[in-house]
């Protein structure tokens, strides 16, 4: 049991790693946050793979791979939810005046 949490952290930091270095943009997390994102990526890549490849298990964890992919789709989604990615919003003009 301890071997499987460990394994996950270590999976789910690289695989949230790699899919923040793929996604473009600042995303601002820290170490856990980044872990978590790779955690939450491995079920999403899991649940993917068993509706793609007809596996056992829907929300079984997914190799570093699927965990990769999974965890892109997770920080696009989140990305989306929060509103973290909006460039040229009327906050972001300079202000002028005549």
């Amino acid at each position: 049991m301890l071997w499987f949490i460990i394994s996950m952290i270590v999976i789910g930091a690289i695989a949230g790693y790699l899919a923040r270095a793929l996604v473009p943009g600042k995303d601002p997390m820290g170490f856990w946050g980044t872990v978590a994102l790779g955690v939450v990526g491995s079920f999403v890549g899991g649940f993917l793979g068993s509706l793609i490849f007809g596996g056992e298990s829907a929300l079984g964890p997914a190799g570093l791979i699927g965990s990769i992919i999974g965890a892109v789709i997770a920080l696009l989604v989140y990305n989306a939810v929060t509103d973290r990615k909006k460039v040229g919003t009327r906050d972001d003009r300079p202000v002028t005046t005549r």
